[in-house]
């Protein structure tokens, strides 16, 4: 039996959860302690057993009034692609105009996610 301490981010509650994982044979038992609300319960299951994470960052732009545009992925991605995802994010270059929600990378490091941006970077 494994135990862990989080804080939840699901409301703004920030509850303390405590998460017992028991596993046996391939079933693997989460029992999530100190929730107020259904949100909890969820992102304590989630986390100890397939944690994720939205990646934000920037891009340069080229023909930009800005030199960069900020970033981030369209969904959350497993914790554990962050470091292949930032190495697309860092060999990227846009051309200006960016808006906001333009696709600038497909499939960011094998994730099956798109980065998009999250500001508006009209041309010089």
């Amino acid at each position: 039996m494994d135990k862990q301490e989080l804080t939840c981010i699901g409301c703004p509650l920030g509850c303390q959860l405590s998460v017992e994982i028991t596993e046996t044979n391939e079933n693997i038992e989460v029992i999530i302690k100190g929730n107020s609300c259904p949100k909890g319960a969820e992102y304590g299951k989630k986390e100890v057993i397939s944690p994720t994470r939205v990646v934000t960052s920037s891009i340069p732009v080229e023909g930009g009034i800005f030199p960069r545009v900020s970033v981030k992925t369209k969904a959350d991605i497993p914790k554990k692609l962050i470091f292949e995802c930032m190495k697309d994010i860092h060999s990227a270059k846009v051309h200006a105009p960016v808006h906001i929600g333009d696709v600038l990378l497909t499939n960011a490091g094998g994730t099956g996610v798109d980065i998009i941006a999250t500001k508006e970077v009209p041309s010089l």
